[in-house]
């Protein structure tokens, strides 16, 4: 009789939702897992985080790890339009460029995403409150040694498994080990965002005349484009509006391991005067009387030309940061975490070496078009040079331009890699 296979162990080191999807995709591939994250605990009491949009392959991959198809379906709302208005900020008036009804998508705060999938887990995988500090791998590659800092005691302790898999966002520390010298790019501009929490009466008349302008809300994604600038803006599940306006400005000074920016009363200020020049009342509206709106600095990254090395594989964000502008970060981590497991499931930890290649040649070739086609996007709708192409004016867009910025464009919109599907029958789309 055959002995039992070797069960691998990795450490996932970022406890965010590139990790807790890898998490769930290991642990379907018979592996343990561990999440180191510096975080004291998963997020509670106020939510953090705004919207992110889920394609319908995301959707089936979380419902397959949560095993309850209503869960997921249950904490969303539907994303069944992609519509692209131009705003006249002069007349106040929008029209409409473009509407695809075969959208298809759900729309998702980030908090209860992450909720969903951490409450889906075995809790005793995860190691709160500690900060990564360093690894090694092994002189004959059969292992990854890590150090961690218990961050309540300051005691130092050391994991060790089969595969360390960095999952530890767009500022990856365990990333800057192989590429010390990678930057990121900065886009050319910065995004406000905004959540709009309307439970209360306290905003009715501000969302009712919403609703006159976008009656779609709940069901659509909304992109307004003015000259040299746009907008995004949809409805999320418990009485939430989720906003983004994307605003072309030299590159801010960052502090810490953030790309977000708290803003001054006076910096919000001038947010709201210029919003009202700029975009019909309605929306000028919602953002004024949005709570802590913050800054988010748009950066993507060069496609990289390796994603592994020896027992070390980076995943989501640490491997491919992009700009927002496909809603694709989200998708694109869920994939990688999906494609991953898979990968290790067929090659076993005997071959490790062989599953992250495959992995590599799998995500690789896909995410580097995606983050290059996000970022042409971004230039487009903010009226940004490109080389082929002078700068865009939705006010004069050509059919098509108007083309162009429709989200069905992505490379590799809707297909799912064979891995998946041969394991998956219900994948096969």
């Amino acid at each position: 009789m055959e002995g039992a296979k070797k069960k691998g162990k990795a450490v996932v080191v970022g406890g965010s939702i590139a990790g807790l999807s890898c998490a769930h995709a290991l642990i379907a591939a018979g592996w343990e897992v561990v999440v180191i994250e510096k975080s004291s605990g998963p997020p509670t009491g106020t939510p953090t985080g705004a919207g992110l949009g889920l394609d319908p392959l995301s959707q089936r991959l979380i419902e397959s790890w949560l095993g309850h198809p209503n869960l997921l379906h249950n904490s969303t709302l539907p994303l069944t339009i992609d519509q692209n208005l131009v705003t006249d900020g002069e007349n106040k008036m929008n029209w409409t460029l473009t509407r695809d009804e075969n959208f298809n998508y759900r729309a998702a705060h980030w908090a209860d995403l992450h909720s969903l999938l951490y409450n889906g887990l075995p809790p005793n995988i995860f190691l709160w409150g500690h900060l990564y500090l360093s690894f090694c791998v092994s002189n004959d590659k059969s292992n990854v040694r890590l150090k961690a800092k218990i961050l309540q005691t300051s005691e130092i302790i050391e994991i060790v498994g089969e595969l360390l898999i960095a999952a530890d966002g767009c500022l990856s520390s365990i990333r800057r080990n192989f590429l010390p010298e990678l930057k990121l790019r900065y886009s050319g501009y910065c995004a406000w965002r905004g959540l709009l929490d309307f439970s209360d009466d306290g905003h009715l008349e501000a969302i009712l005349g919403l609703r006159r302008v976008y009656p779609d809300l709940g069901k659509c994604l909304y992109f307004c484009l003015g000259y040299g600038t746009h907008s995004v803006l949809y409805e999320l599940l418990n009485n939430k509006i989720n906003w983004i306006w994307y605003v072309n400005q030299p590159e801010p000074e960052l502090k810490g391991n953030s790309v977000t920016m708290k803003v001054s009363s006076d910096m919000i200020k001038k947010m709201h005067e210029d919003a009202e020049k700029v975009w019909v009342p309605e929306l000028a509206r919602i953002m004024k009387e949005t709570k802590e709106p913050f800054i988010n600095v748009i950066y993507d990254c060069d496609p990289l030309e390796q994603i592994f090395w020896d027992n070390v594989v980076l995943v989501g964000d640490a491997a491919h940061p992009t700009t927002p502008h496909g809603l694709r970060s989200t998708n694109m981590t869920i994939l990688d975490a999906a494609v991953l497991g898979k990968c290790l499931e067929k090659w076993g930890v005997e071959n490790l070496q062989s599953a992250l290649g495959e992995f590599q040649s799998t995500r690789l070739p896909v995410t580097s078009k995606q983050v290059l086609h996000s970022r042409k996007m971004g230039r487009i709708k903010q009226g940004l040079v490109l080389p082929d192409r002078k700068a865009f004016d939705p006010k004069m867009a050509t059919p098509e331009e108007c083309h162009d910025l429709q989200q069905k464009n992505m490379p590799f919109f809707g297909q799912v890699p064979s891995i998946l599907m041969q394991t998956h029958a219900s994948f096969d789309c």
